[in-house]
C-alpha cells in the first residue's frame, strides 16, 4: 500500500468512512514545515479518543505532542493550530490563536500543525408517539441532529446510545418505567415532560423502588425551557430551545466519545517537554522515581548521569 494512503488522500477516506459509522476522531493535518521533518506539509492523521494514530503527522518527538493536543481538541471541541519547534527556532510574530508548543528535536525542525475535531452530531432519543414527540424529532431532524424514536412500552436502556440525550415524553403511559430505563443508561440529559407534580409523583416512586437520588437529580421536570403558556406541540420548541443552550454553553457531552481518560503526564528531565507517562514514554526508574522521556537519545543522557539533571528538576518532572 502507498504513502500516500497513509498520509493524503487515504486518510481523508477513511476519516469519511469513520464519520459514517459515528465515530469522533480528530483530524490533524500539517500546514507547513521549516528545517528538516518527518512530517511534510498535507500529511494528515486520525487521532482517535484513546489515543490511537491512524496516518502520519510526524515522527517521535512530534507525534506524542500532538496526539495529546488532538484528545484535548476532541474533547473539547475547538480545533487548534500547534506551532512545534525548538524554543530558539519559534522566532518572530506568532499568529494570533496559535498554539505554541516547543519540543525538544535533533533535527531541529519546525511543524505548524492543524487539528479539528469530527464529532458526531448530538441523538435525541424520544421516548413516547405523542403529537408532541412526533414534532420535537421533526424539529431536531430540521437542525441537522439525530433522532430516534421508541415506543414508551418497548423502550429499554439498550435503546439509548452513549452520551445520548433522551426525553421522556410518555404522557402518563409508562412514565416511570421509561424514566428508570433512561437513567439506568447513564445518558447525558434526561427530561420528563410534564408537570411539576407528576414529576415528583414519578421521581418519588423511583426513589421508593431504590434508584440513587444522585441519578433522580439528573431528571429535568417540567422539561424544556419556560416559553409560557404554549400548547402540547410546541412544548417541543421548549425542550429544542434548552438543548440547544446547553449544548451552547458546553454543559452537555459529545456523541460518539466513549469514556476514555486522559493519559498521566510528566516532564522529560532532559529537554523539558511533556510526555505521556506509560511505556510510551520509556519509562527510567532512579532512586524510588520513575521519569519518562520523549526520546531514546534524552533518556540515554538521563541514565548517564541521572543526578545532574534531577538536582535542577521540580517535583513536576516526578511521576
Amino acid at each position: 500500500m502507498d504513502m500516500e494512503h497513509h498520509t493524503g488522500w487515504g486518510v481523508l477516506e477513511q476519516a469519511a468512512a469513520m464519520a459514517q459509522r459515528d465515530e469522533a476522531f480528530a483530524l490533524a493535518t500539517v500546514v507547513w514545515r521549516q528545517g528538516p521533518s518527518s512530517g511534510k506539509e498535507c500529511n494528515r492523521a486520525i487521532v482517535t479518543a484513546s489515543g490511537e494514530v491512524h496516518g502520519w503527522i510526524g515522527g517521535a518527538c512530534a507525534e506524542p505532542v500532538i496526539v495529546r493536543h488532538a484528545r484535548e481538541v476532541l474533547a473539547d471541541g475547538e480545533p487548534r493550530l500547534l506551532l512545534l519547534g525548538p524554543a530558539d527556532q519559534i522566532t518572530g510574530e506568532v499568529r494570533e490563536g496559535t498554539t505554541v508548543v516547543p519540543i525538544s528535536c535533533q533535527s531541529e525542525g519546525a511543524l505548524e500543525v492543524f487539528v479539528e475535531p469530527v464529532r458526531p452530531a448530538p441523538r435525541v432519543v424520544v421516548v413516547g408517539r405523542s403529537p408532541m414527540a412526533h414534532t420535537l424529532v421533526d424539529l431536531v431532524t430540521a437542525l441537522g441532529w439525530r433522532a430516534t424514536m421508541v415506543d414508551g412500552a418497548a423502550f429499554s436502556s439498550a435503546d439509548v446510545p452513549p452520551n445520548a440525550l433522551v426525553v421522556v415524553a410518555t404522557q402518563g403511559h409508562h412514565d416511570e418505567e421509561a424514566v428508570e430505563q433512561a437513567l439506568a443508561a447513564e445518558p447525558g440529559y434526561v427530561a420528563l415532560v410534564g408537570s411539576r407534580k407528576r414529576g415528583k409523583a414519578v421521581l418519588g416512586y423511583l426513589a421508593d423502588r431504590g434508584v440513587a437520588k444522585e441519578r433522580l437529580d439528573m431528571v429535568r421536570v417540567p422539561a424544556g425551557l419556560d416559553l409560557g403558556h404554549v400548547s402540547h406541540r410546541e412544548i417541543a420548541v421548549c425542550v429544542l430551545a434548552e438543548l440547544v443552550q446547553l449544548r451552547a454553553a458546553g454543559e452537555l457531552p459529545a456523541s460518539g466519545l466513549p469514556a476514555v481518560g486522559q493519559p498521566a503526564e510528566a516532564v522529560d528531565p532532559v529537554c523539558g517537554m511533556t510526555v505521556t507517562a506509560d511505556e510510551s514514554g520509556r519509562p527510567f526508574e532512579y532512586q524510588g522515581h520513575t521519569y519518562y522521556f520523549c526520546c531514546p537519545g534524552c533518556r540515554r543522557a538521563f541514565s548517564r548521569d541521572p543526578a545532574s539533571y534531577v538536582s535542577d528538576q521540580s517535583e513536576e518532572a516526578r511521576c
